[in-house]
């Protein structure tokens, strides 16, 4: 087999276009993967800026819960301290009208006993102007 000059000469050029295109291939994949690798970063810092978000939100949850539910408690325990009141004050009122009702009561009893002496001295006093 016989190799020609100019055959090699074609095959050298052959190969060197062959090579320059892998070789430019190449830095474009080294570029496209440099792309990837930054963009990767970005999206890892955006996750991890989401993740603090979130747990800051879910923090800040739970601070409001437990804000809301000690003011629920303080509006529950307010609420009780003024039925109580309420309800001390209510049966205050109770026994001074009850004491009120039984001074009218006893009042009313000494009224009506007044009247029946009256009445009484009068019927001795129609007996006796009869009687004369």
């Amino acid at each position: 087999m016989v190799i020609v000059a100019g055959e090699v000469d074609d095959f050298l050029d052959e190969l060197t276009l062959d090579y320059e295109k892998l070789y430019k291939e190449n830095g474009e994949l080294k570029n496209k993967l440099e792309d990837s690798l930054t963009s990767l970063e970005k999206y890892k810092s955006i996750e991890s800026t989401l993740q603090s978000t979130l747990l800051m939100a879910q923090s800040t949850a739970e601070d409001i819960k437990k804000v809301a539910r000690q003011e629920a408690e303080q509006i529950l325990k307010n609420a009780n301290a003024e039925a109580k009141e309420s309800l001390n004050n209510i049966s205050q009122e109770k026994a001074l009208k009850e004491k009120e009702i039984d001074d009218l009561k006893k009042q009313f009893d000494v009224y009506k006993a007044k009247m029946e002496s009256l009445l009484i001295s009068q019927l001795e006093l129609l007996k006796d102007s009869k009687d004369e």
